[in-house]
């Protein structure tokens, strides 16, 4: 792995204005992406993964705005672009496949026209060249017969396939940074599989730098090289991925793990964190996590956990880590899980 990320984040902050206030949805991130590195950003539904990622590609709605840090590439910092700005960045630099790809996807165009359009746009191409090119592109990802294919529209394929043109398009202008959010989400189990397998190669064969966002802690496990777990808004435990799924140390890190399914698990042994996560418009005090944690120590309700270091490529923001706190054991499924996987070691 290269010394020099090739994206870094800083302390960012973002905030969405409501009627009344604002909803704190990003609060204080720091990660680093390296090139060719996968790294999944993790956590439940609203914990600040989507918004934090778009608003790298300039992707935040009307309301939403960056109140401090910094998102740097390549030496600039995005996070003071605007919009204009971010046209020069946005499928040249930094690409992104989205979810759900029939909305991704015009469907009154043809999809070769589709995968040309970045081609000419961000790299001066003539159109016979962007031709050219898209055909690559389309066999890139697996789609047979593709000259034919190019004249085809969205609704002429099947949700696998159009999910192959929407990591076409993604790719056209050679990226440096690619960007997943939930890109197997609407997907059946072995199509799943497939799109990811294809995510891996083509990073292999380019070198891209991959950021995964997903609640599916199994896709994690297969693409990842480093884990950021996200909650209330802050990345609360990050490191290599080995070390999360088989030494983690935050208790909501451990309620992830053990709500995760394994084949040998039974209905009965299935694990649901209590509560809800916190109103954003008001975040609590202290660790935003303690109020759903059966290990809260006292200090939790009043003052938030700085990042302890649990290895050089392993931290997390818990007070359970500081030297005089009480010793914690994970939950019995965790323990099992990580025993199962074969231990500790990263």
């Amino acid at each position: 792995m290269p010394k020099e990320p090739i994206l870094e984040v800083k302390d960012l902050c973002i905030e969405f204005k409501i009627h009344g206030g604002s909803v704190k949805a990003v609060r204080g991130v720091n990660f680093d992406l390296y090139e060719g590195e996968t790294l999944s950003i993790v956590g439940e539904s609203g914990s600040g993964k989507s918004v934090t990622v778009k608003t790298l590609m300039g992707l935040l709605a009307g309301n939403g705005k960056i109140t401090k840090g910094q998102i740097l590439y390549k030496g600039v910092d995005l996070a003071k672009y605007s919009d204009s700005d971010f046209e020069s960045i946005r499928g040249k630099e930094i690409s992104m496949i989205f979810q759900d790809p029939m909305t991704s996807l015009n469907p009154t165009m043809t999809i070769g026209k589709q995968i040309m359009e970045g081609i000419i746009k961000h790299q001066g191409k003539s159109k016979e060249e962007a031709r050219e090119k898209a055909i690559e592109l389309i066999e890139l990802v697996g789609i047979s017969e593709a000259e034919s294919r190019m004249k085809q529209y969205p609704h002429q394929f099947s949700g696998g396939m159009r999910q192959r043109i929407v990591i076409a398009i993604a790719l056209a202008c050679n990226p440096k940074v690619l960007i997943a959010d939930e890109p197997t989400t609407a997907l059946d189990v072995t199509i799943q599989a497939q799109i990811l397998e294809l995510i891996n190669d083509i990073q292999k064969k380019t070198g891209v730098g991959v950021i995964f966002i997903t609640h599916d802690l199994g896709v994690v496990a297969n693409v990842s090289d480093r884990v950021a777990v996200m909650y209330a808004g802050k990345i609360i435990e990050i490191g290599k991925c080995r070390e999360i799924f088989y030494n983690p140390q935050h208790p909501y890190t451990w309620g992830l793990l053990a709500s995760m399914p394994t084949l040998d698990s039974t209905d009965l042994e299935l694990y649901a964190i209590p509560g809800s996560p916190p109103d954003m418009t008001k975040p609590p005090k202290g660790d935003a996590f303690a109020r759903r944690s059966e290990y809260a120590l006292a200090i939790d309700m009043e003052e938030e956990p700085p990042f302890f270091m649990v290895s050089p490529t392993h931290k997390a923001a818990t007070w359970l880590l500081h030297p005089n706190a009480p010793k914690v054991e994970p939950p019995e499924l965790v323990k099992r899980l990580r025993k199962k996987l074969g231990g500790a070691s990263a």
